[in-house]
């Protein structure tokens, strides 16, 4: 399963920066999508996800507010739009799926909950 990534790159605190992750439609209609977090050295750990209708959505304490998780039906697309960027939030964001008809999950923002998985996409936020 290919979870298409873009978006990303660098910005000052305080900007913004929006994640596009497109996924194949099998995936993308029978998953709950997550985005998650690895900064160098750290484990990797759970942002936000989205169920697969959209209105129930989940975040991690040190994003709410910040962050917004959304899906494009239309576009089999999920988005991350990020505001208020901090220099904390510089790390490698992954993309990642898990398919609910196999007992998926995603409310948790575990890494161990997702099976599927996008190559990775860079965020620098300079102070």
């Amino acid at each position: 399963v290919q979870l298409a990534e873009s978006g990303g790159g660098s910005v000052q605190a305080g900007g913004s920066l929006s994640l596009p992750c497109a996924a194949p439609e099998f995936t993308y209609r029978r998953s709950c999508l997550g985005r998650l977090l690895q900064a160098p050295a750290d484990e990797r750990e759970g942002v936000a996800a989205v169920y697969p209708r959209g209105g129930t959505t989940y975040y991690a304490s040190s994003v709410k507010g910040r962050f917004t998780i959304s899906r494009d039906n239309t576009k089999r697309t999920l988005y991350l739009q990020m505001n208020s960027l901090k220099p904390e939030d510089t790390a490698m964001y992954y993309c990642a799926a898990s398919v609910l008809a196999s007992g998926g999950r995603c409310y948790t923002l575990s890494e161990a909950d997702f099976g599927y998985w996008g190559q990775g996409t860079q965020v620098t936020v300079s102070s």
